[in-house]
């Protein structure tokens, strides 16, 4: 076997995890299968994760950044706000489409977090990190279109993070259907309409 860097033995067996856990669930994947998944030793998975918390958080960092790297793409400053918010979250939504099992592993993650012993940490961190990346989003495009919002950062962030989260749900329980677009569209609106101009002093 070809020696690898190990962050990059990480990240080959946290994205061989998200393929198990997304195929079998969260319960009934182990070390082995994932190793198996990934080609490796078992034991060139103790050397990378020292426990199951260890694995766990790093395949929520990853989902996370699979669909986070496609809206940050998607949000390049357009001719306006909306277009740009708009494309922002056609992108994401284009990404739960397209992956809706790694999208629906990402509740049965925070389930399994919950329900274990020691591992509630593991549920809160996962939905901090959601609004920290939009918080991360928002400031960026505010700079890059120079706007001021409505409501401070912190709140539109864990706004957009609890939208998002149960338009998702919606999506995995009830399939794809014509309203989605208009219910994108609505969302779209009254996010824009949370910003004002920056001479605005309203």
């Amino acid at each position: 076997m070809a020696r690898m860097p190990s962050a990059e033995r990480r990240r080959q067996l946290t994205e061989a995890a998200i393929r198990a856990m997304t195929r079998d669930g969260v319960a009934r994947t182990t070390t082995r299968s994932i190793a198996a998944e990934a080609g490796v030793s078992l034991s060139v998975f103790h050397y990378c994760f020292d426990s199951k918390q260890a694995l766990i958080e790093a395949v929520i960092e990853t989902i996370t950044g699979h669909s986070v790297a496609v809206v940050r793409e998607a949000i390049r400053p357009r001719a306006t706000l909306r277009e740009t918010v708009a494309a922002g979250f056609r992108a994401y939504w284009d990404h739960v489409s397209a992956h809706p099992g790694e999208h629906m592993l990402t509740y049965e993650l925070t389930q399994y977090a919950l329900r274990q012993p020691g591992f509630e940490q593991l549920a809160r961190r996962q939905y901090e990190l959601y609004s920290a990346t939009y918080a991360e989003l928002i400031e960026q495009l505010s700079r890059d279109m120079d706007f001021v919002l409505r409501v401070p950062v912190p709140v539109l962030a864990r706004y957009l993070a609890a939208m998002t989260d149960g338009l998702t749900l919606n999506f995995l329980v009830l399939g794809d259907d014509s309203a989605w677009a208009d219910i994108l569209d609505t969302i779209t609106d009254h996010v824009a309409g949370l910003v004002r101009d920056t001479d605005d002093s309203a």
